[in-house]
């Protein structure tokens, strides 16, 4: 495991013009939040691949063909607000943005009504908490996982039971 601060920073590509492109696209689609296109109208991608299994906040200009090929994700229990997945962790698990900027984490690989956990609410306090886990790495070489705030409302799957505190 890479302990050393210098491999465990993250790589940041700056947004080209289809990145712009892209963003601007799914803007007029009107489901990815304001803070989101202003991010991507400067950032491209950013990659933590050393820290853990790695954490990966893609690319405007590779989440609109996933959500032109796959559509968009659910994000409220009554099937009425959909999500665009915007990154992963590296372990199978994906990072969805709500149009109305809220992040959540899906619980399992599958998009196919998904349990998501709420994360953070809205892009810089999910930026913030991957911040946290990457300094965490540093210092310990355990970056843990980015958490769901505590007490949040959890989203799972109609039909679907709740999972009791352990």
């Amino acid at each position: 495991m890479i302990t050393d601060a210098a491999s465990s920073c993250p790589e940041v590509r700056l947004a080209d013009p289809a990145d712009r492109a892209a963003a601007r696209t799914l803007a007029q689609a009107g489901i990815v939040p304001a803070d989101l296109v202003t991010f991507y109208d400067t950032i491209g991608d950013v990659t933590w691949a050393d820290v853990g299994n790695g954490y990966f906040v893609d690319s405007a200009g590779d989440v609109l063909p996933r959500f032109k090929q796959y559509g968009a994700v659910d994000v409220s229990t009554d099937r009425k607000a959909d999500g665009l997945v915007i990154g992963s962790d590296g372990g199978g698990l994906s990072y969805v943005v709500s149009p109305g900027g809220v992040i959540y984490r899906t619980r399992t690989a599958s998009l196919d009504e998904p349990e998501l956990d709420r994360v953070a609410d809205d892009l810089r306090q999910f930026l913030e908490l991957l911040e946290r886990s990457l300094t965490r790495f540093v210092a310990n070489g355990e970056p843990g996982p980015v958490p769901a705030p505590p007490c949040r409302a959890r989203r799972s799957a109609p039909g679907s039971r709740p999972r009791r505190p352990r």
